[in-house]
């Protein structure tokens, strides 16, 4: 065995006292404590770093990334520069048209804010009392605004925010009248019928108006108002079909359906025909078929009431009644919509608009009747269509078995008669079409009564007068 010396004092109190002087003092060897730390054994595949870099020194500090500081600054930098150009984006100035004139405005301020900043001193009204003495002067309105023509109230005239193009005014304040109460009467619309003619239609529906009486909660006083909102009265006009370009004429059966319905159907079918029926709901319940064939043919339907029978002595609900039931009824035959009515012996006049106008979309008449209810004979009631004719007429003639057959014996040569004529026979809907001046709604016989109209009042006739109406 290999023998060792050491070079230093194997007697510990030696060393313990003895220590190196001159140079050796910065040479001495290192304890055996710290040389046996530096032979541990390694661990496998591991390098000691330690042993690597000598005797008992450790391996140097990895320096810190020396760019962090400045990547955190740019990044800072970056987050100021977008928050400021968010700012700046939401308070950008765009272009309206103030007064007349062009100025720039902040983004989505409101009409208060842009009154502030564009100088603007609006004059604001009076708080008046109920009879228009000044209660507060300047307790009114602080500004009237338009925006794009169309005046602001309420909140939206300091809540609207402008977000460019906008034409806005800015005016003086209105007056405003104190916090009342309001006993108000209502002014109901009248009839007028203007006209004469085959086509009746309501031209202008009636409004109520509106008169008050105020009673002001901060004077106590009270002032009748008068009328705040006029009346509207109703308007049923009377025409004739003017066709603007062409000649037609429209073929009209009453009565139906009846036992001589389908052969009509069939001579109107063989010559390429559409006419217009208007049928009686009681006949329409007895003959539920018939009245489906004319729809199902392409023809048009509409009411005459529930029996042929006069208008003029039901009373107001009986009318509404009769006349509800007699479009129901033609609803569930054919499953076709019509508001077309025909007062049955033309029973229908001004009392009848009144009380039920909203349930029709107009009444139709006749402008040349062929006759065939009073059994002329087939050639009388040819001659009475095709010799009295005009551009625009509507024609009357009959679908029931009453006639004797004439009807439907006559309707050929009256179709032949009429195209020889020049005439072109279509549907009641498809005449009024070519007459500009009505309607497409009555046209089409959808037009209804509008949500703020009422129905107009008219004056009773008594029974002496009802009974004459009736016998006419």
């Amino acid at each position: 065995m290999p023998k060792y010396t050491t070079s230093y004092q194997q007697n510990p109190r030696m060393r313990r006292h003895r220590q190196p002087r001159g140079r050796a003092a910065g040479r001495h060897l290192p304890s055996r404590r710290s040389h046996m730390a530096n032979l541990r054994p390694v661990q496998s595949g591991m390098p000691d770093l330690r042993h690597s870099q000598g005797f008992g020194r450790r391996a140097p500090r990895r320096p810190k990334n020396s760019r962090l500081p400045y990547v955190l600054i740019a990044l800072g930098v970056a987050v100021v520069l977008f928050g400021a150009s968010v700012v700046l984006y939401l308070n950008r100035s765009v272009a309206i048209t103030l007064n007349g004139e062009a100025a720039n405005v902040r983004i989505n301020s409101t009409i208060d804010q842009v009154i502030s900043a564009q100088g603007l001193e609006p004059d604001p009204g009076d708080l008046l009392a109920v009879d228009d003495s000044v209660l507060e002067k300047d307790g009114g309105e602080p500004f009237e605004a338009e925006l794009n023509g169309e005046k602001l109230t309420g909140d939206a005239k300091h809540a609207t925010q402008l977000t460019g193009g906008e034409e806005l005014t800015v005016k003086d304040g209105d007056d405003t009248y104190e916090a009342h109460q309001v006993q108000a009467t209502e002014i109901q619309p009248k009839l007028t019928v203007e006209g004469s003619g085959a086509v009746q239609y309501v031209a202008q529906w009636g409004v109520p108006g509106r008169s008050e009486v105020w009673t002001g909660e901060v004077s106590g006083k009270t002032q009748d108002r008068g009328v705040v909102r006029e009346v509207q009265d109703c308007v049923v006009r009377c025409k004739n079909v003017i066709p603007e370009e062409g000649s037609y004429v429209a073929l009209t059966f009453n009565l139906g359906p009846s036992s001589e319905t389908e052969e009509i159907l069939s001579v109107l079918e063989d010559r390429g025909i559409k006419a217009t029926f208007f049928l009686v709901g009681e006949e329409v319940a007895r003959r539920s078929d018939t009245a489906r064939a004319i729809v199902d043919a392409g023809c048009e339907v509409g009411s005459m009431g529930m029996e042929n029978a006069s208008l003029a002595k039901l009373s107001s609900a009986a009318l509404r009644e009769r006349i509800s039931e007699s479009f129901s009824a033609l609803q569930d035959a054919t499953g076709a919509t019509t508001r077309y009515f025909r007062g049955p012996l033309q029973s229908f006049g001004e009392e009848q608009w009144a009380d039920a106008m909203d349930l029709v979309a107009c009444n139709i008449q006749w402008n040349v009747d062929s006759g065939d209810w009073l059994l002329p004979g087939a050639d009388a009631v040819v001659s009475n269509v095709v010799d009295y004719a005009s551009n625009g007429d509507i024609i009357l003639l009959s679908d029931s078995g009453a006639t004797d057959g004439e009807t439907l014996a006559a309707l050929p040569s009256v179709i032949d008669g009429l195209a020889t004529k020049g005439y072109q026979i279509v549907t009641l809907s498809e005449l009024l079409a070519t007459d500009p001046d009505i309607p497409q709604e009555v046209a089409q016989g959808t037009a209804e009564m509008p949500k703020d109209a009422v129905l107009p009042q008219v004056e009773k006739k008594d029974d002496a007068d009802t009974a004459h109406a009736a016998e006419e």
